[in-house]
């Protein structure tokens, strides 16, 4: 099983690391369903604590069709993100239908490499998900974050479970919305997803969330 850490803060990929994760997340605003974060915070990430990090690439909140001056942003968001030697890049692109922007998602797989691609949970709102299946497959991307087209990943569980029976070999379903340590083994002995996703946030006193080392460290325990 691989672990993702979803991290919307240094302090919160210092808590992941301490508790044993590899692998993290990296984004801000995580209340609006996360934005890019700080070049900063990515090279401390990178450089200070030596995690595997995956960058998300989206340059504002709200839907995930973006116009020329958006896609320029992110364009050198990308390149900047490979200049610090990030691990992976996470992206999404929908067209106004609700299919998925195969022009654009080819683009920035190319922009990307040789670094891998995650197409994250703008999947969970195309219009039809086997479809979108095979054409993030076709554009080269190597994961798909998705909670099954639901809230969450275990009321999306049944969807999980068929793409990871369709998707095989040809890409990685990666399993994350409210995946916590009370329910992750359920989730992957139900769906097979090899690969998870969690924020395992908590509400700090400073009102503010927060990935919790205690967390991690039970979820990371419940999957091994």
């Amino acid at each position: 099983m691989e672990i993702e850490i979803c991290c919307g803060s240094i302090q919160s990929a210092v808590n992941a690391k301490a508790a044993g994760a590899k692998r993290i997340e990296l984004c801000q605003n995580l209340n609006e369903g996360g934005t890019t974060p700080s070049y900063a915070t990515i090279k401390q990430c990178v450089e200070e604590l030596y995690l595997d990090v995956y960058v998300l690439v989206r340059p504002r909140p709200g839907n995930f069709v973006y116009n020329e001056l958006e896609i320029r942003n992110m364009v050198e968001d990308v390149r900047i993100c490979k200049q610090m030697g990030v691990a992976g890049i996470v992206v999404g692109f929908l067209r106004d239908d609700g299919s998925i922007d195969t022009v654009l998602t080819r683009r920035f797989v190319e922009l990307a490499a040789p670094i891998p691609v995650t197409f994250h949970r703008a999947f969970d709102r195309c219009k039809d998900w086997k479809q979108s299946l095979e054409e993030v497959i076709a554009c080269g991307c190597k994961r798909i974050l998705t909670s099954g087209c639901q809230p969450t990943a275990m009321e999306g569980k049944e969807v999980l479970k068929e793409l990871v029976a369709l998707a095989g070999d040809r890409i990685t379903i990666l399993a994350g919305s409210g995946v916590r340590p009370d329910n992750v083994r359920e989730l992957v002995a139900f769906t097979g997803v090899r690969e998870v996703h969690g924020s395992c946030k908590v509400r700090t006193a400073g009102g503010y969330d927060e990935t919790c080392a205690e967390e991690v460290k039970a979820l990371l325990h419940n999957v091994r």
